[in-house]
């Protein structure tokens, strides 16, 4: 079906199928006044006026903001239960020490691949609601080879049920599972796990926590250069709760992300600039813990391509709104909004290897995009933690409507 979308108030874009590092991500183009037509699947025109002939559907954008589709490079969304205990006793002052993971295990153990699905089911389609329309779930709540392929072929079917995109990443190495001593552990995700992730080609992406009290960088190393060897990409949550090296870690392994960062080093910052890593930030999950946010504006005065992500999950990151997300980046983190719109866009898409389809309105790329109920784009973060799309369309097919 052709798509004609008229009367677009601003159509808000990055552009090109590179990351944008330092000064360029404040380098939006801003269409006014524009319309754009879609073939089913790209985007075909962007221009003052199109012709008509052969278009199946018009929308009036009613002068709202047109953008990319928003893209979420960094969740754990299939899990079996919540976590507001924990939650609340750490407001009360009880600090994060990961063992919830192992709580997250436990009940995944329990909960069979169908209820993990329907369980995630409404908050991918909450996520779509909120504009996001490219998607990254981690495994990591298994911690054995049974339930981490659980997870991963849950995952799978959302992918299948969902009109969003759906990227898998394996992360096994997101603790360690009482019941097997460490090196055991370790000797499972090499053997076992990764080669059945990669022949059932469960996982595009492998995962390590790298960081205090959960996998050293020599144990990340040997993890990822396994996963490296049988054809999977790279990232990790790197240095969250404390300076342990593992900025410096992914980019020796060059990977394609790092994640959290919150207490990255100046020489971290600088290995991730010369190796070509996108640090992707999680400021939901900052908000949440109560702690400090990653350095953004000193990565950005660097030249770094920053990535912004929601990191949803049961225990550190209840938040799948990516708006929420771009507010925070800009009021706590202080990104301008046309930065912190290319994390979301471009560079997330970057972040997941997916620049040459995604993360910009240009000809030729596929139709993902989101009309907006606002009259101008720097509105976003000004109306924080409200939802303001109405129209959500993947692959050049209207997939969400606001009621």
């Amino acid at each position: 079906m052709n798509i004609l979308i008229t009367n677009i108030g601003q159509l808000i874009t990055p552009h090109g199928r590179a990351p944008a590092g330092g000064k360029q991500m404040n380098d939006l183009t801003i269409y006014e006044g524009v319309e754009l037509l879609t073939n089913g699947e790209r985007i075909t025109e962007i221009a003052a006026r199109i012709d008509r002939a052969g278009v199946d559907r018009t929308i009036d954008a009613r002068g709202g903001v047109v953008l990319p589709g928003l893209v979420d490079p960094h969740t754990h969304a299939v899990f079996a239960d919540t976590r507001e205990e924990e939650f609340l006793a750490r407001l009360q002052g009880n600090p994060y020490d990961g063992g919830g993971i192992l709580a997250s295990a436990r009940a995944v153990a329990t909960t069979s691949e169908e209820d993990l699905v329907e369980g995630a089911l409404p908050y991918l389609q909450r996520m779509l609601a909120c504009g996001t329309t490219t998607v990254e779930i981690k495994s990591g709540y298994g911690l054995s080879l049974e339930n981490e392929i659980k997870l991963l072929v849950a995952i799978r079917q959302l992918k299948k049920m969902m009109p969003m995109r759906v990227v898998p990443t394996f992360l096994g190495a997101h603790a360690f599972p009482k019941e097997i001593g460490r090196d055991d552990y370790i000797s499972s995700i090499i053997t076992e796990m990764i080669p059945t992730v990669r022949r059932r080609r469960l996982a595009q992406f492998c995962d390590v926590f790298c960081d205090r009290g959960f996998y050293t960088r020599a144990e990340t190393r040997t993890i990822l250069r396994a996963a490296r060897g049988a054809g999977l990409r790279l990232k990790l949550h790197a240095d969250e709760l404390a300076d342990v090296g593992g900025a410096e870690l992914a980019a020796e392994l060059e990977a394609t992300s790092a994640d959290h960062l919150l207490k990255v080093s100046e020489k971290g910052i600088k290995r991730l600039k010369e190796a070509g890593v996108i640090p992707v930030l999680l400021p939901g999950t900052a908000f949440n813990l109560t702690s400090n946010y990653a350095p953004a504006r000193r990565m950005i005065e660097l030249g770094l391509p920053v990535a912004l992500a929601s990191d949803f999950n049961p225990g550190t990151c209840p938040i799948y709104s990516m708006w929420i997300v771009i507010g925070l980046a800009v009021i706590k983190m202080g990104l301008s909004v046309e930065e912190a719109i290319t994390a979301a866009t471009l560079n997330a898409a970057c972040a997941l290897e997916l620049s040459e389809e995604i993360g910009s309105l240009e000809k030729g790329k596929a139709a993902d995009l989101i009309l907006l109920d606002l009259e101008s784009y720097r509105q976003i973060p000004y109306f924080f933690g409200h939802n303001p799309v109405r129209m959500v369309i993947q692959g050049g097919k209207v997939v969400y409507e606001s009621a």
